[in-house]
């Protein structure tokens, strides 16, 4: 029997045409195209044990209508209904009465779901353990975690191609001005060795534990091995990952998605990819991830004066213009990805920025607000020990 939803969900919510620009630059990334639906998929599969998929339906009609993603809530709004989903909750969430909830698993899973949509940093220790008391096993919790950071994704890369879509026709708006910066200096060298610390935020190497059971590698099955070996050649190290690896399927479909957005050659420069990684994870004040990409961008761009910025304030950081509207887009999509549109891409194309890189950061920003929410809830930053004096 053929599914009455669609084959490619962000397709479908923008809406784009295969006789879109924006259609084509999409679809040549299609890695990132077919692991966002492997995504979709194996967060909705019915063998995911430990919480339903009408649960899990309710958590994404709930997290969308709170984005304001509102192609994206009306999808999962008509698969709740094709479960034969309680309609007194279907109205309840679409109403926003969540207290008036009765089922107090259902009322933890989408108070959780609400920290972690609105202010991903409230996703505390406390917060999981309320899912513990409520019942919730450990893998599940990963399940829950995993769609609610995933919808995070979802709704800014809907977002992102919906302001390409609507750009496409001011492309004489969006022409490279005579003089404008291509590509972000690299620096001679990074002048000062020391490590930054600024607002809370570090370029140190920091640690990270994990608040609930990880897999152990010696238990481990085929599956959580292939998932982990998928990710990198560290993963298996990880306590990170390991509990990620309770989802191995969720898990490879994500390492996938983030090894071909961050990595993928040609459109964006790696460094402007970390740097836009690196605003959406300052900005949500995630330390774990901050510290990553801004290492990772000194590494690749020989240079730190903009991560200094962004650790100062995001909302001033750049040393071009390109650099600026680029700190400036990742702001915007992180924070209000429903305003997000035409204007940001043009602005975005003014300093240089082709399709392709476009769409390259819409990816880093939207994968950090996926990450983001898995670091911030399910464990805490581990920072170096002092040295003695």
């Amino acid at each position: 029997m053929t599914s009455p939803f669609p084959t490619d969900v962000i397709d479908h919510a923008v809406p784009l045409a295969p006789s879109q620009a924006t259609h084509a630059v999409r679809h040549q990334r299609t890695k990132v195209v077919a692991a966002t639906q492997g995504s979709y998929d194996g967060l909705f599969a019915p063998e995911i044990e430990g919480i339903s998929v009408v649960e899990r339906l309710l958590t994404a009609f709930h997290a969308c209508r709170l984005s304001k993603a509102d192609s994206l809530a009306a999808h999962y709004r008509e698969r709740l209904v094709a479960e034969k989903a309680d309609a007194a909750l279907i109205a309840a969430v679409e109403a926003g009465r969540i207290a008036a909830i009765d089922d107090a698993r259902i009322a933890a899973i989408l108070d959780f779901t609400t920290k972690l949509i609105e202010r991903p940093i409230d996703g505390d220790r406390e917060a999981v353990q309320t899912l513990v008391k409520a019942g919730i096993s450990t893998p599940a919790i990963v399940a829950l975690a995993q769609l609610i950071a995933f919808l995070s994704y979802q709704v800014r890369v809907v977002a992102g191609l919906k302001a390409m879509a609507a750009a496409e026709g001011a492309a004489s708006a969006a022409r490279r001005p005579e003089g404008a910066q291509h590509r972000s200096p690299e620096g001679g060298g990074l002048p000062k060795p020391e490590v930054i610390n600024i607002n809370g935020f570090t370029n140190a190497v920091l640690d990270w534990e994990s608040w609930l059971d990880t897999v152990k590698l010696e238990d481990a099955t085929p599956e959580q091995i292939a998932a982990l070996d998928e990710m990198s050649p560290t993963a298996k190290q990880s306590a990170y990952f390991l509990l990620l690896a309770h989802q191995p399927e969720i898990l490879l479909q994500r390492s996938i998605a983030f090894n071909a957005i961050m990595f993928a050659p040609g459109g964006m420069p790696r460094a402007e990819r970390e740097l836009g990684a690196t605003v959406e994870s300052r900005i949500n004040g995630c330390v774990y991830c901050t510290s990553v990409h801004a290492q990772r961008f000194e590494q690749l761009a020989k240079r730190r004066d903009v991560i200094e910025q962004v650790f100062e304030d995001p909302a001033t950081a750049g040393t071009t213009e390109r650099e600026k509207a680029i700190v400036q887009f990742s702001a915007e999509l992180t924070l209000r990805p429903d305003a997000l549109s035409a204007a940001h891409v043009q602005t975005l194309k003014a300093v240089g920025l082709t399709d392709i890189e476009v769409l390259d950061l819409v990816h880093s920003v939207a994968l950090f607000a996926w990450a983001n929410r898995l670091m911030l809830n399910l464990g805490e930053p581990i920072f170096p020990t002092p040295a003695a004096a």
